[in-house]
């Protein structure tokens, strides 16, 4: 099940002679398996913590790669925010960045307008402050992240001072400084 089925989204209808994940043994079937811990969540949580994984992988794949601080970071911050336990969050995020490599680009807008609409601003706000959390674990954010942040700022329907105020706690950060 990928992500945007998840959230509803989906539009990629199985292909005809393409086998069900759930039958297979090349690795799709652990996907399945991953995306199936999910289903212990109540159906609004796991779409809103679904969303706000993904989006932090897309900022943490900006520059082309996850490094382990990223993933970790962005292990802790799910964590956290979806009261889950350690090995919950990981699969959510394993989840994520699987699908930030499969899909990302084309679902990038797509998820980050269904958080749009499923986040009070408050929780939109907070949202952009994990995502320079994340570009920062590594102690280092590329211009492609913070350009990445910005997007997800803009499609967040944030404003510019919210964006400004995000990124002031990681100035220290910036590489373009």
């Amino acid at each position: 099940m990928g992500l945007l089925d998840f959230l509803g989204l989906g539009t990629r209808a199985p292909q005809a002679g393409t086998l069900d994940a759930r039958n297979c043994d090349d690795g799709t079937a652990t996907m399945s398996r991953i995306a199936a811990k999910l289903e212990t969540l109540p159906l609004k949580q796991a779409k809103y913590l679904a969303a706000f994984a993904y989006i932090l992988g897309r900022v943490a794949h900006s520059d082309s790669h996850f490094s382990e601080e990223e993933t970790r970071k962005m292990q802790e911050i799910v964590q956290v925010l979806g009261h889950l336990p350690e090995a919950q969050a990981v699969l959510v995020v394993e989840i994520a960045k699987n699908e930030v490599l499969l899909f990302g680009g084309t679902d990038n807008y797509l998820i980050t307008r269904q958080f749009k609409n499923m986040a009070k601003p408050k929780q939109r706000i907070e949202l952009l402050d994990c995502v320079f959390a994340v570009s920062a674990a590594d102690r280092s954010i590329t211009a492609l992240e913070e350009g990445q942040a910005r997007q997800i700022s803009k499609e967040l329907g944030l404003t510019h001072k919210d964006f400004v105020t995000a990124r002031a706690t990681y100035l220290e950060n910036l590489e373009a400084l």
